[in-house]
């Protein structure tokens, strides 16, 4: 079964459409990542500000792979003239697929 990672990141009031530009302008860039299987940026609908980046790996060693990789240094730089961080907080959580449902 898949590996998932989840970054649960805290954005503050107004900054949640900076962290979605951010994430724009680096689409694709772990796509052809040995093992790397789907990506997801999730917007809070509630009051919460937590928002949640989700990739999907074959297992936690292409995962491990990734993060130790130069290109995942560059798709975490700050961007070129961004003064501050769009987040105050991030955790990252780990977790295999122990089962699926499929729709009837």
């Amino acid at each position: 079964m898949s590996f998932l990672a989840i970054n649960a990141i805290t954005v503050p009031e107004g900054g949640g459409d900076e962290l979605a530009r951010r994430f724009a302008a680096r689409a694709g860039a772990v796509d052809q990542q040995e093992g790397f299987e789907g990506f997801e940026l999730l917007r809070p609908v509630d009051d919460r500000s937590t928002w949640l980046v989700m990739t999907r790996w074959r297992d936690q060693e292409a995962f491990n792979a990734w993060v130790s990789s130069p290109a995942f240094g560059h798709g975490h730089a700050r961007p070129e003239g961004s003064s501050q961080p769009v987040a105050t907080h991030s955790e990252l959580w780990q977790y295999t697929v122990e089962q699926v449902g499929e729709r009837a």
